[in-house]
């Protein structure tokens, strides 16, 4: 009966983990009023568990790119609900994206470039953006320290520090596991 939240790529069965997220959002859909309508077309691609350091954990839900809109529009509330059910654990909600390499070659039918949303860069820009919805990223800065290393420093709007101070070392591991890149989070006045 979960299964028809989830739908792997290549039809691939879903994991335990990955069918209790999907059984959740069935168990949502069926029981709360507000989200049923929302919920109905809505379903997950895969589910992953993180740790973030310090024993607490989090879980990154992948949701097709096409359907990121309509999970976007039900985010808050469905965060607010799924972390209600997984105690203790941050929800972060993700679109599915490909990256495509250097040499990518198209069909003979289309002619043309590798896309600009399709390169490294642009996923990884992506990424963050959808780890951090729905507050807003205000600036960007890249420091380079002595060593090599570089700590992409990230502005987010202060208008929402109240709700997102306690969740910023979530969201700088979770960025952390999915790109290998560090990030610093940090308020504009």
């Amino acid at each position: 009966m979960s299964n028809q939240k989830i739908k792997k790529a290549g039809g691939a069965e879903p994991d335990e983990f990955e069918a209790q997220v999907a059984q959740e959002l069935l168990n949502l859909e069926m029981t709360s009023t507000e989200l049923k309508a929302s919920l109905s077309d809505l379903y997950i691609t895969a589910a992953k568990e993180v740790d973030c350091g310090a024993g607490s954990k989090a879980i990154i839900v992948y949701v097709p790119f096409k359907l990121q809109r309509s999970f976007q529009k039900v985010q808050a509330r469905l965060v607010r609900e799924l972390e209600k059910k997984f105690s203790g654990r941050h929800v972060i909600i993700v679109a599915q994206r490909n990256i495509l390499g250097k040499s990518y070659a198209r069909s003979q039918k289309t002619k043309g470039l590798r896309p600009r949303s399709r390169t490294l860069t642009a996923v990884q820009d992506a990424i963050l953006e959808d780890i951090v919805y729905p507050t807003e990223i205000t600036g960007k800065r890249t420091r380079c320290k002595v060593d090599g290393r570089r700590i992409l420093k990230v502005y987010l709007d202060g208008r929402d520090q109240a709700n997102v101070e306690g969740r910023t070392d979530t969201y700088a591991a979770v960025y952390g596991k999915l790109t290998n890149k560090q990030v610093s989070f940090h308020f504009s006045s």
